[in-house]
Parts: structure tokens; sequence; C-alpha cells
């Protein structure tokens, strides 16, 4: 990385510091309000994804390497505003396909690691907990289909508790960029 995109780093730091407060403040307000009926979980998850879609993508034009934004950063962005805009025009659809979808891939993963385990029975020892766990992701994702609103309610304490943790790290590297020296590295000119 070139001594400009050390530059460039420092000085995005407040967007990144923005986009950390932006997922704490997602975080806990979803703990706060427990009771959130799914509309307006996902309503608040489309309005954290656009603004963090927005963030990220401002943060990779701003920032280039060897003259060139950061893609990764640009696609983060975009995808982010995308997603942010679906959940908010068309949140009920959102909030079917997102609990359906973590309850098939809950199935099919439990499935596949009981399957692993009666393959791996002579092969391994304790190859039993790994069939428990396939057990409990398969009654995790029956349990989300037959009751969508506590799934829900699982799901949105464990968004909240991510959003969180990711939003204080983020928050964290934002004032370890500030930090950077001012005109790159010392020695390294």
């Amino acid at each position: 990385m070139s001594i400009n995109s050390l530059h460039g780093l420092r000085n995005i730091w407040g967007w990144v510091v923005a986009r950390g407060a932006l997922s704490v403040l997602f975080g806990v307000l979803a703990f706060v309000w427990p009771a959130l009926s799914l509309l307006f979980l996902v309503l608040l998850f489309g309005v954290h994804a656009l603004t963090d879609g927005v963030t990220t993508l401002v943060a990779g034009l701003r920032v280039r390497s060897a003259d060139k934004p950061l893609w990764p950063f640009i696609v983060m962005g975009v995808l982010g505003i995308v997603t942010g805009l679906i959940a908010i025009v068309q949140p009920m659809v959102a909030a079917a396909a997102l609990l359906t979808v973590i309850a098939v891939w809950a199935i099919v993963t439990g499935v596949l690691q009981i399957v692993a385990a009666i393959r791996l029975r002579q092969q391994i020892e304790r190859e039993w907990m790994l069939g428990i766990s396939g057990a409990l992701s398969i009654a995790f994702g029956l349990f989300l289909l037959a009751n969508p609103a506590a799934g829900a309610l699982s799901l949105l304490w464990l968004i909240a508790g991510f959003s969180i943790a990711f939003g204080v790290l983020v928050m964290l590297l934002g004032w370890r960029l500030r930090a950077l020296p001012e005109h790159g590295l010392a020695g390294a000119r």
C-alpha cells in the first residue's frame, strides 16, 4: 500500500466511525424494542443496510490504491444499497425470503452433518457430536419454518448482537485510522 493510500485511509476515519456507530445504533434499537414486528425489523434492517452501503461506497470511492478505487468496498457498498432498497420497498417479501433461506440452510446443513457423522463413525471418535449438531440444525430450521414470528425475534437478537459487536470493532478501526500519520509512514519515503 502506498503512502497516498495511507493518507486516504486517514482522511476517511470519520466515515468508518460513522459506519460503526450506525451499526451499534441499529443493534441497540433492536435490543431495546424486542417485540418489534417483522415488518419494522425488516424496514430497520433496510435503513441500516442502505446507510452502511452508502458509507462503504463513499469510502471505496475516496480511498485509492495505486490510483484506483478500492473495488471490494465499492461492490460491498452497491450490494448494501440494493439490499436496503429491496428491504424498504418490499419488506414482507424480504422478511419471508430471509427466514425461509435461513431455515432451509439450517435443515440442509443439518442433514449433511448427520450424513458426515455416519460416514466418519469408523474414522474418528465422538462423531456423535457432529450428528447431534446436525440434529440441532435441523430442529432450528424446522422451528423457523413452523414459528416464523419467534424465529424473527430470535434472529433479531442474533442480528442485534452481531451489529453491536461489528459496529464497535469498525469504530475502533476508524479511531485507529485517525491516528495514522498525516503524511504517510515515518521513514517510508
